[in-house]
């Protein structure tokens, strides 16, 4: 049994239910639409304090990068995120599914993980919720399905044991994707097993594809291009695009990227594909009018993470709308470029600050954009080819783990039922975004 609900509780969840109806969710990596574009409408202009933004509610929970995922589960709205703990010097991976109304837990499930890699402070992959079961990958390679409902485990993987996966340095990150009865994700295996197809429903192998001697961090997606669907996989030795049926190589773009750092997912306005990594700066690739080859067309010019020619981002997925480019590079500076050419037209610290790994997130919302920065402010802004716009800003969440002597937060938040969801390595909140209705 649950605990009655408070008066205010009560009262929340009146308001809140005409609102879930027309709302949207943040089922996944990158949102609905796998593109970390928010489009619900009726959410403020301006936020609504200079200070601390009032909350929802907030729910304790431990260490971790993980961003969170939220979804309606047979007729509940849920939010699932997993963390890491310890148990008498014993580290345990955890997922969580929370009510998105109260933040109470509905269940939760624990396994033992002993870490072996690098930056040791909890899960990276955001999970996925996909007809009726969530997906979860562990740093290293610990893979479940359960039912969303109970919680219990339907069917799962130990990539490392299963595949002889080599880890990568920071662990395994790349959230899988579901595609219509199949899984894929990064599994870094051996025998031609970097990407691996699931029976989403049993965990079958139904295919596996490429090889490559390091696994990278960035997620699977499915792009059209030439009128296919290509599964386009970002790993450190090149840009593969694969039958998403099949897995089988259709074409190949070279792109050899220092310690694996394939991070961003990336981005496609099109015929063109935009990625871009810390050390090795963007590429610009075009796919020809029958999908079946492509070419970079421009390419930044340093190999340098500190004399950047581009944009040089470590874990932020820059923002490519056709005609210009936004992203946060190596040391913090917001930039944009000229999409056909690369070229730099601004950059500003407005946004951000000074330092190695300096990370911000940037979501398009209608005519302007949500950027949340690993000090824990919300800002809303407009971005241009003219420069930043700051118009309001406020304090989301805490900044709780100590990364080059500041206090950071690397967790990408959700944005779903007109809120935001984020959270630290201390808590999990919601705050809610919806515009004031008329006349209050």
């Amino acid at each position: 049994m649950y605990p009655k609900l408070s008066l205010a509780l009560m009262l929340l969840w009146t308001t809140l239910l005409p609102q879930t109806g027309f709302s949207d969710d943040w089922p996944q990596w990158g949102g609905p639409q796998h593109d970390l574009v928010w489009r619900e409408k009726g959410i403020v202009k301006e936020l609504p304090t200079k200070g601390q933004l009032p909350r929802v509610w907030s729910t304790p929970i431990g260490e971790g990068y993980s961003g969170p995922a939220v979804a309606e589960v047979d007729s509940r709205w849920c939010v699932f995120v997993t963390d890491r703990i310890y148990k008498q010097r014993v580290g345990f991976e955890r997922v969580h599914c929370l009510d998105a109304v109260t933040g109470k837990l509905i269940w939760g499930y624990e396994y033992p993980a002993e870490y072996t890699v690098s930056y040791p402070a909890g899960p990276r992959s955001t999970p996925v919720i996909n007809d009726g079961r969530v997906y979860t990958l562990g740093a290293q390679g610990h893979f479940f399905c359960f039912d969303a409902k109970t919680g219990k485990v339907l069917w799962s993987k130990n990539f490392v044991a299963d595949y002889g996966t080599k880890l990568p340095n920071w662990g395994m990150v790349a959230s899988p994707l579901v595609d219509g009865d199949q899984l894929i994700t990064l599994v870094g295996g051996q025998q031609n097993a970097l990407v691996v197809s699931f029976d989403k429903k049993t965990g079958k192998e139904l295919w596996r594809s490429l090889n490559d001697p390091a696994v990278g961090y960035a997620p699977p997606v499915i792009f059209e291009f030439g009128g296919k669907r290509e599964l386009i996989v970002w790993h450190p030795t090149a840009v593969s695009a694969l039958e998403p049926e099949t897995g089988k190589v259709i074409w190949q773009v070279p792109y050899g990227v220092k310690y694996g750092l394939t991070i961003a997912t990336p981005r496609k306005v099109g015929n063109r594909l935009f990625v871009a990594s810390f050390y090795n700066g963007p590429r610009m690739i075009e796919v020809s009018d029958d999908g079946s080859t492509a070419k970079i067309v421009w390419a930044g010019k340093s190999d340098s993470e500190i004399n950047t020619d581009g944009l040089h981002p470590i874990m932020m997925t820059p923002v490519f709308d056709g005609k210009n480019i936004y992203g946060v590079g190596s040391y913090g500076e917001l930039r944009g470029l000229d999409a056909s050419n690369g070229q730099r037209l601004w950059e500003t610290l407005a946004a951000t600050g000074k330092g190695r790994w300096w990370n911000a997130f940037i979501i398009p919302h209608e005519d302007r954009y949500f950027l949340h920065n690993e000090q824990g402010d919300l800002i809303i802004a407009k971005l241009s080819p003219k420069g930043y716009e700051e118009l309001s800003r406020a304090k989301l969440i805490e900044p709780t783990r100590r990364v080059q002597r500041r206090m950071t937060i690397w967790s990408h938040p959700a944005f779903a039922l007109k809120s935001v969801f984020a959270r630290n390595d201390k808590e999990i909140i919601r705050v809610d975004l919806s515009a004031p209705s008329a006349g209050n």
